[in-house]
């Protein structure tokens, strides 16, 4: 079993058996943290795509993405954990961050990839005429192919269930009253290990008028982590600058 641990104290376990003669799956999610009091908790379809896209990414063969993808895994997700809360429970962070998680924690139980930045780093910011939403990418983790080679991975790039880009630059700041003051590789902040993991990102952004401004991140305080013997990489961290 594979135990992710997460900023807010919850964990997300996982085990995945294969038999092999039957050619199915199992991903059991027994042990999984309960839901809580936090934003954190998914609703199951979230970690359902997440292991839809963890297993389609394994297999090396141009197939169709259907249905008949999900058809061999079983999945088991305990009711009453952070992965299938009941209404009334919180769940605006499961979507764009504990979706990072699961597929964090189903490429290390496969040993397939160390974790990657484990959050999207979701920034909003805007007033009464303008708002913005972006996603700030990270490096891409270390891993090992179905064959059994290594590879390293790629600095600044978004990763898994963000798997987008940025606004350029030059658009940002035409259409908003701001000044992208740096944008540059975090220098080392990557596990290192024999295949290094890609480095982050530094991004500052400076306002021009007043605007609100929030943040839903993770991994400010658990740095992502390696895989067989592989470095973890480094937190993250916010900062207001006035």
């Amino acid at each position: 079993a594979y135990e992710y641990p997460t900023d807010t104290g919850q964990v997300i376990r996982v085990k995945i058996t294969v038999d092999r003669q039957k050619r199915e799956a199992t991903v059991d999610f027994t042990g999984t943290s309960p839901v809580m009091k936090n934003n954190f908790n998914a609703p199951e379809p979230v970690a359902r795509a997440a292991v839809l896209y963890a297993f389609r990414v394994m297999v090396e063969d141009m197939i169709p993405m259907n249905a008949g993808c999900l058809r061999p895994i079983n999945i088991v997700i305990p009711d009453g954990s952070m992965l299938k809360p009941a209404y009334p429970a919180a769940v605006v962070a499961g979507n764009v961050e504990t979706s990072q998680h699961v597929t964090n924690a189903l490429f290390g139980a496969m040993g397939a990839m160390a974790n990657a930045q484990g959050t999207m780093n979701n920034l909003t910011f805007g007033n009464k005429k303008y708002q913005y939403y972006e996603t700030i990418c990270s490096g891409s983790p270390a891993g090992r192919m179905n064959s059994g080679r290594g590879f390293a991975g790629t600095s600044g790039v978004h990763t898994h269930m963000t798997n987008s880009r940025l606004t350029d630059p030059e658009v940002l700041e035409l259409r908003f009253p701001v000044v992208l003051e740096d944008f540059h590789i975090r220098e080392g902040s990557g596990g290192k290990g024999k295949w290094n993991a890609g480095d982050g990102t530094r991004r500052t952004i400076r306002f021009l008028e007043k605007m609100g401004c929030a943040i839903l991140s993770s991994h400010r305080s658990r740095p992502p982590q390696g895989l067989d013997g592989g470095g973890d990489g480094e937190s993250g961290s916010t900062k207001v600058r006035r």
